[in-house]
Order: C-alpha cells, then sequence, then structure tokens
C-alpha cells in the first residue's frame, strides 16, 4: 500500500515536475538531475521534520502554517514571474550557455530544494502518512530509512522520466519557436501553484 500511495504522489505533475521539465529543456538533461537532486534532499528534509514533531507542530498551529504556506507561496510566484517575463534574448543566451555547461548545477540544486520545501502541507502529509506504516516495536530509524528512501527513489526516477520526455521535445519546441511559449507558460503554471497555495485551507 506504501508503495502504491508513493508511486501516485512522485508520478502525479507538480511544482516539482515543472520545474525540472522547464529546466531540461532550457538547460539539457545533465542539468536537470541537479533539480532532481534537489528535490529529493528536500523530500528527506520533510521527511526529517515529519517525524521530529515537527510536523505536528506546523499542522496543529495556524500561524505557523500560514507563516510557511505564504513564504512558499512567494518563492513559487517569484519563479513564476521570472519565467513569464524572460524575453526571447534571454532564453537563447541561456540556451547558449547551456550549451557551454557555464549555467550553474548549485543554483538549479537550491532552486529545486526551495521549491520542495516550500508547501507546508507535504510536511503535514508525510506526518500523517509515515506512522500508517511505522511499527512503534521495531526500530523508529531503520524504519523512517526505508521509508524516505522509497519515496526518495521513485521520486528521483519520475522526475528524470519527466526530464528525458523535456529534452525529446525540445527540437520540437525549436521548430515551433515553442521555448519562449514553454518559459510563459510554466511561469504561469508556478504563479497558479502559489496563488493556490496561498489561498488554501490549512486542513
Amino acid at each position: 500500500m506504501y508503495l502504491a500511495l508513493v508511486i501516485v504522489a512522485t508520478a502525479t505533475p507538480g511544482p516539482a515536475v515543472l520545474f525540472i521539465t522547464t529546466n531540461s529543456a532550457l538547460h539539457g538533461v545533465r542539468k536537470a538531475v541537479f533539480a532532481a537532486l534537489g528535490n529529493i534532499v528536500g523530500l528527506f528534509c520533510l521527511g526529517g521534520i515529519a517525524v521530529t514533531g515537527l510536523g505536528t507542530i506546523l499542522q496543529a498551529s495556524e500561524l505557523v502554517f500560514n507563516v510557511v504556506r505564504y513564504a512558499g507561496a512567494v518563492y513559487l510566484i517569484y519563479l513564476g514571474l521570472k519565467l513569464v517575463f524572460r524575453q526571447n534574448a534571454e532564453l537563447i543566451a541561456s540556451e547558449n550557455r547551456s550549451i557551454a555547461g557555464d549555467i550553474s548545477s548549485r543554483k538549479i540544486f537550491f532552486q529545486a530544494l526551495a521549491v520542495a520545501l516550500s508547501n507546508p502541507k507535504a510536511i503535514v502529509f508525510l506526518t500523517a502518512l509515515f506512522p500508517q506504516f511505522i511499527n512503534v516495536n521495531e526500530s523508529l530509524p531503520t524504519q523512517f530509512c526505508l521509508l524516505i528512501a522509497t519515496l526518495m527513489f521513485f521520486s528521483f526516477a519520475f522526475l528524470m522520466l519527466y526530464a528525458f520526455l523535456a529534452q525529446k521535445a525540445k527540437k520540437w519546441l525549436k521548430k515551433t519557436a515553442g521555448m519562449n511559449g514553454l518559459s510563459k507558460t510554466s511561469g504561469a503554471i508556478f504563479i497558479a501553484f502559489g496563488v493556490l497555495l496561498a489561498t488554501s485551507s490549512h486542513s
């Protein structure tokens, strides 16, 4: 049951999938690897928060939840606005830098990490999920490592699958002058995610 839940959760498109597909199309699959790594490190941090009791505090405290929620929403909207207002010349320069290997892998990694950490509902979800599959009579650290490692593995696998698909579509996007459209569409979706996060309820 846990495997089924993890597969559905990690295969479903969300901000992390949007982020990695955009970066794969703009900068290539090699750079997208760092986006996937940033995401799974974020998942590990969220899992740690969930099992240390901080997730329970987040779930119980409306104030703490709202602070994290609005901070995450602002960051997603910021990323969206950057993509929406990105000019054609910037996209061409980005492509040239990608070919030259000058795009900062560290920047992509930390942006992906921030995207992963930007949704407090992920912490609440893991706080509710993990206890359902933990045996209190067995070693808790071992069980946590197994649960979180499984989640990280499938997340990385599906993110890279989306990255490869985006890379395959890159030539088509170039032929149809779609890179600018991709950037603006991705930006609009990021903004939508941010607005939805900001206006969602605590439950």
